[in-house]
């Protein structure tokens, strides 16, 4: 036998087992390297799958009914009621920074999950004891301080829950399909399509059959299901075990980032060697390895080898180009995130101000059948639905004939996209309200369609574009702080709507002095003023992310396994 014919066999072998084996630091619930054929992939996506679609239906179950239960049970005013809602949204959605943290971290994604159900179905349990027993329910016009003390303790437990639910399950479910499997890559990405698809269904059922049985039945009742569907999602979780593909903790992400900014800092009056070959890298093992970029070279100096002493190679005097890299990443999401904030202040409109301009309008359908008002939402996830099928099924494919590349529309231009259709959705949503303000008659509720529609769209691109964003650009250490850092967009936005509508009430009102934008109820208030103050601050936005996402480095790894910095050959992560 030839020696060419040795070296087929033996690349043959190699492949064979690579196909075989999962090599991506990943190991099985028995801590062993996991077989590709019974693990991870789509048999294990979907058991995780399935529980994001019972959390979904019970958060939106709870979020979407706020500001109906604030003002019509705990009797609160409309401005009173939306800043209450926008505060518990952004510490639900500003919490999965603290639990993405943690699962990176210590506990692991897996038992992540798992804690933080038991904290959600908890708050479902406060919730249901202050909603059905005789001496806590509110009676006529009195609310008892320990029904309104149980059920903030009860919805606040719900975002703690989150916090740890939230980044931790999405991430695990991205870690059941390998990177460097081109099928399993492929995946990967139809995986967060179908995701959000699984998540606006949990949606869609808890804006309407929840909300049925809470407008028909009563809280109580509603607050029993949602924590009985919440129960059976973990035997379900759990029951697929065997099938997961798990990443134990190495300690804290946020390490490896700090000693890169101390060793740069140490070594600032050096200067960079011509040769990225001079800077110092390691072969990764099953990590990934990271190819250099010319951007923020500033940090570049913590990888400079010093040669006057071993003592100058330790862990904060020397970092690894890799690491060097991933501090990179990090930095350069910054200002991605700060753009993409104003669309998360328009999000948290969805739920709280279109929702209550629902209540207001004619919602008959029929003689016999009126419409819940946060029924209304279920518009807004159906047009999310269809638009992650449509995108997955048919425009991704013909975008990748068209351009060649494996993603056929980078993530940038898909947020991008999102937040231009926001813009769109803020001005329509002003145009009908104004309409509705100056209308004899009570308007058909159906006028709300295209601003509900227009968002559920924008979060069909911007969202799942998001999503991807966090998880794929982040260091592979720390990717359930990556959707941690997703969630905050929206989180923060919620709390910055919240304090929009504080200042434009403010100075609207002049101090309290006449009537501002936000009165009493609707009839008394300028949301169409509101909206196109949005919309307004979305657009010249737009402008600012378009130039932020133009200088965008996307994240490059390296393909080969043992490779020096001076002839590293990369592969381009996410096509620009």
């Amino acid at each position: 036998m030839t020696k060419h014919h040795q070296h087929l066999g033996l690349s043959f072998r190699h492949g064979a087992e690579e196909e075989r084996w999962v090599d991506d630091s990943s190991v099985d619930h028995r801590g062993r390297p996991p077989l590709r054929a019974a693990t991870g992939s789509w048999k294990a996506a979907m058991f995780i799958i399935l529980i994001e679609f019972s959390e979904r239906l019970s958060y939106f179950g709870i979020a979407t009914s706020l500001m109906i239960y604030l003002t019509k049970v705990l009797h609160q005013d409309m401005k009173v009621a939306a800043e209450n809602s926008n505060y518990w949204m952004s510490v639900t959605t500003l919490m999965p920074l603290l639990g993405g943290f943690l699962a990176d971290a210590y506990l692991g994604r897996f038992r992540t999950v798992l804690y933080s159900t038991v904290v959600y179905l908890l708050g479902l349990v406060l919730l249901a004891v202050a909603q059905l027993t005789p001496g806590l329910r509110p009676a006529g016009g009195s609310v008892p301080r320990i029904h309104e003390t149980l059920f903030f303790v009860g919805i606040y437990l719900v975002s703690v829950g989150t916090g740890g639910h939230k980044p931790a399950l999405e991430s695990f479910g991205g870690d059941q399909f390998d990177d460097g499997h081109a099928g399993e890559r492929l995946q990967k990405m139809s995986y967060f399509n179908w995701w959000n698809c699984a998540l606006c269904s949990g949606v869609l059922l808890g804006v309407t059959v929840v909300v049925y049985v809470q407008e028909r039945v009563g809280w109580g009742a509603a607050t029993v299901l949602l924590a009985a569907v919440m129960g059976c999602s973990l035997v379900v979780y759990l029951a697929g075990w065997r099938t997961y593909r798990y990443r134990v903790p190495q300690g804290s992400p946020l390490t490896p980032l700090l000693r890169v900014v101390v060793a740069a800092v140490r070594k600032r009056r050096l200067r960079l060697p011509a040769d990225i070959g001079d800077l110092h890298e390691e072969d990764g093992g099953k990590k990934r390895l990271l190819c250099h970029t010319e951007q923020l070279r500033c940090l570049d100096k913590a990888a400079i080898v010093e040669y006057d002493g071993e003592g100058r190679r330790g862990a904060w005097r020397l970092a690894t180009l890799t690491q060097v890299e991933e501090t990179k990443l990090v930095v350069s999401m910054v200002p991605i995130w700060v753009a993409t904030l104003p669309f998360g202040i328009t999000t948290a409109q969805v739920s709280t101000f279109f929702v209550k301009q629902g209540s207001v309008m004619d919602r008959r359908m029929g003689p016999h059948f009126v419409l819940p008002p946060a029924s209304i939402f279920a518009l807004a996830a159906v047009a999310m639905i269809a638009t992650v099928a449509l995108y997955d099924k048919v425009l991704e494919p013909c975008l990748r004939r068209m351009t060649g590349t494996e993603r056929g529309l980078s993530v940038l231009r898909r947020i991008g996209i999102g937040m231009a259709l926001a813009v769109v959705a803020m001005a329509v949503a002003a145009v009908v309200e104004r309409r509705r303000l100056h209308s004899a008659a009570t308007m058909s509720v159906f006028w709300l369609v295209p601003q509900f529609a227009l968002m559920g769209v924008a979060d069909g691109f911007a969202l799942v574009g998001l999503q991807e964003y966090f998880y794929d650009q982040v260091p592979d250490s720390m990717r359930s702080l990556g959707i941690g850092l997703y969630l905050s967009v929206i989180g923060a936005g919620s709390f910055l709507s919240g304090l929009v509508i504080a200042a434009a009430d403010h100075v609207s009102s002049h101090g309290g002095r006449r009537p501002g934008w936000f009165g009493k109820d609707l009839s008394r208030s300028r949301l169409d003023l509101f909206y196109w103050l949005l919309a307004a601050v979305s657009a010249v936005n737009l402008g600012f992310y378009v130039l932020v996402a133009a200088r965008y480095s996307y994240k490059q790894t390296v393909k080969a396994k043992r490779v020096s910095a001076s002839d590293v050959e990369c592969a381009t992560a996410v096509a620009a």
